[in-house]
Protein backbone atom coordinates (compact mmCIF):
# COMPACT_ATOMS: atom_id res chain seq x y z
CA UNK A 1 0.00 0.00 0.00
CA UNK A 2 0.83 3.69 -0.80
CA UNK A 3 2.37 5.74 1.93
CA UNK A 4 0.61 8.50 1.17
CA UNK A 5 -2.58 10.03 2.25
CA UNK A 6 -6.20 10.26 0.38
CA UNK A 7 -9.71 10.72 0.80
CA UNK A 8 -12.54 10.98 -1.52
CA UNK A 9 -15.74 13.60 -1.75
CA UNK A 10 -18.80 12.37 -3.94
CA UNK A 11 -20.89 15.06 -5.49
CA UNK A 12 -24.27 14.12 -4.35
CA UNK A 13 -24.52 10.38 -4.90
CA UNK A 14 -26.96 9.39 -6.38
CA UNK A 15 -27.37 5.52 -5.45
CA UNK A 16 -26.99 3.60 -1.97
CA UNK A 17 -25.03 0.87 -4.01
CA UNK A 18 -22.85 2.92 -5.07
CA UNK A 19 -21.54 4.51 -2.01
CA UNK A 20 -21.27 0.67 -0.36
CA UNK A 21 -19.32 -0.31 -3.55
CA UNK A 22 -17.32 3.04 -2.87
CA UNK A 23 -16.55 2.01 1.05
CA UNK A 24 -15.67 -1.38 -0.23
CA UNK A 25 -12.95 0.67 -2.71
CA UNK A 26 -11.73 2.45 -0.16
CA UNK A 27 -10.99 0.07 2.57
CA UNK A 28 -9.16 -2.03 -0.53
CA UNK A 29 -7.16 1.27 -1.33
CA UNK A 30 -6.36 2.55 2.25
CA UNK A 31 -8.14 5.71 1.95
CA UNK A 32 -8.54 7.60 4.66
CA UNK A 33 -11.88 8.97 4.83
CA UNK A 34 -14.77 9.67 2.69
CA UNK A 35 -17.15 12.89 2.01
CA UNK A 36 -20.25 13.17 0.54
CA UNK A 37 -22.83 15.95 -0.34
CA UNK A 38 -26.37 16.11 -1.12
CA UNK A 39 -29.49 14.32 0.30
CA UNK A 40 -30.20 11.74 -2.09
CA UNK A 41 -27.72 9.12 -0.57
CA UNK A 42 -29.35 10.22 2.91
CA UNK A 43 -32.51 9.01 1.76
CA UNK A 44 -31.47 5.34 0.67
CA UNK A 45 -28.50 4.71 3.07
CA UNK A 46 -30.06 1.88 4.87
CA UNK A 47 -29.93 -0.16 1.45
CA UNK A 48 -26.41 0.11 1.44
CA UNK A 49 -23.90 -2.36 -0.32
CA UNK A 50 -20.80 -2.02 2.28
CA UNK A 51 -20.72 -5.91 1.81
CA UNK A 52 -17.00 -5.24 4.08
CA UNK A 53 -18.68 -2.68 6.49
CA UNK A 54 -15.79 -0.54 5.51
CA UNK A 55 -17.36 2.47 7.63
CA UNK A 56 -16.75 0.97 10.75
CA UNK A 57 -12.94 1.65 9.94
CA UNK A 58 -12.93 4.83 7.57
CA UNK A 59 -15.18 7.12 8.02
CA UNK A 60 -18.33 8.80 5.44
CA UNK A 61 -19.54 12.10 6.51
CA UNK A 62 -22.20 13.86 5.20
CA UNK A 63 -20.95 17.81 4.21
CA UNK A 64 -22.54 20.63 2.72
CA UNK A 65 -19.93 21.86 1.20
CA UNK A 66 -16.52 19.75 -0.11
CA UNK A 67 -14.03 22.84 -0.40
CA UNK A 68 -14.49 23.87 3.24
CA UNK A 69 -13.82 19.90 4.30
CA UNK A 70 -10.27 19.30 1.94
CA UNK A 71 -8.15 17.58 4.22
CA UNK A 72 -5.06 19.59 5.38
CA UNK A 73 -2.32 19.44 2.83
CA UNK A 74 -4.30 17.53 0.82
CA UNK A 75 -4.41 18.42 -3.16
CA UNK A 76 -8.16 18.61 -4.45
CA UNK A 77 -8.48 16.27 -7.72
CA UNK A 78 -11.38 16.53 -9.69
CA UNK A 79 -12.64 13.45 -11.63
CA UNK A 80 -14.41 14.12 -14.38
CA UNK A 81 -14.87 13.16 -18.43
CA UNK A 82 -14.79 16.24 -19.51
CA UNK A 83 -12.41 18.58 -22.21
CA UNK A 84 -8.99 19.50 -20.33
CA UNK A 85 -8.64 16.43 -17.78
CA UNK A 86 -5.77 14.82 -18.26
CA UNK A 87 -6.00 10.70 -19.00
CA UNK A 88 -5.02 8.67 -15.81
CA UNK A 89 -2.48 6.65 -17.48
CA UNK A 90 -0.23 9.84 -17.77
CA UNK A 91 -1.34 11.21 -14.16
CA UNK A 92 1.04 11.55 -11.37
CA UNK A 93 -0.87 11.68 -8.54
CA UNK A 94 0.61 13.51 -5.07
CA UNK A 95 0.94 11.91 -1.58
CA UNK A 96 -1.58 13.51 -0.10
CA UNK A 97 -4.89 14.23 -1.96
CA UNK A 98 -8.61 14.52 -1.98
CA UNK A 99 -10.42 12.69 -5.08
CA UNK A 100 -13.90 14.32 -5.89
CA UNK A 101 -16.08 12.16 -8.40
CA UNK A 102 -19.56 13.93 -9.79
CA UNK A 103 -22.66 12.26 -9.24
CA UNK A 104 -23.61 8.96 -11.74
CA UNK A 105 -26.26 11.36 -13.37
CA UNK A 106 -24.17 14.04 -14.43
CA UNK A 107 -21.06 15.72 -14.26
CA UNK A 108 -18.80 18.06 -11.83
CA UNK A 109 -19.92 22.09 -11.62
CA UNK A 110 -17.57 24.85 -12.41
CA UNK A 111 -17.94 25.63 -8.43
CA UNK A 112 -15.87 22.58 -7.93
CA UNK A 113 -13.63 22.07 -10.34
CA UNK A 114 -12.09 25.54 -10.14
CA UNK A 115 -11.39 24.93 -6.77
CA UNK A 116 -9.41 21.61 -7.56
CA UNK A 117 -5.84 21.71 -8.50
CA UNK A 118 -6.31 19.28 -11.70
CA UNK A 119 -8.73 17.24 -13.10
CA UNK A 120 -8.44 13.85 -14.55
CA UNK A 121 -10.22 10.98 -16.11
CA UNK A 122 -10.59 7.54 -16.90
CA UNK A 123 -9.84 6.85 -21.08
CA UNK A 124 -12.94 5.35 -21.75
CA UNK A 125 -15.74 4.12 -24.15
CA UNK A 126 -18.40 6.23 -22.77
CA UNK A 127 -18.42 6.76 -18.45
CA UNK A 128 -17.88 4.78 -16.26
CA UNK A 129 -20.24 4.24 -12.91
CA UNK A 130 -19.04 5.66 -9.91
CA UNK A 131 -17.99 3.05 -7.97
CA UNK A 132 -16.00 1.41 -10.92
CA UNK A 133 -14.71 4.92 -11.79
CA UNK A 134 -12.99 5.26 -7.93
CA UNK A 135 -11.93 1.49 -7.83
CA UNK A 136 -10.04 2.47 -11.17
CA UNK A 137 -8.41 5.54 -9.64
CA UNK A 138 -6.95 4.12 -6.32
CA UNK A 139 -6.18 1.50 -7.94
CA UNK A 140 -3.88 3.30 -10.32
CA UNK A 141 -3.05 5.24 -7.22
CA UNK A 142 -1.69 1.93 -5.67
CA UNK A 143 -0.20 0.72 -8.46
CA UNK A 144 2.10 3.45 -9.31
CA UNK A 145 3.38 3.60 -5.69
CA UNK A 146 5.58 6.31 -3.95
CA UNK A 147 6.50 7.92 -6.76
CA UNK A 148 4.24 11.19 -6.13
CA UNK A 149 4.04 14.58 -7.64
CA UNK A 150 5.20 17.42 -5.94
CA UNK A 151 1.59 18.97 -6.23
CA UNK A 152 2.39 19.97 -2.00
CA UNK A 153 5.32 22.26 -3.09
CA UNK A 154 3.26 24.57 -5.19
CA UNK A 155 0.23 24.88 -2.49
CA UNK A 156 0.41 27.75 0.04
Amino acid sequence: MSKGYSCIGLVNPKTPENVGSVMRAAGCYGVNSVFYTGKRYEMAKQFCTDTKNAHYNIPLIGVDDLQSVIPLGCVPIAVDLIPGAKPLPEYKHPARAFYIFGPEDGTLKKQITNFCKETIYVPTNGCMNLAAAVNVIMYDRMAKGDDFSNHQDTLK
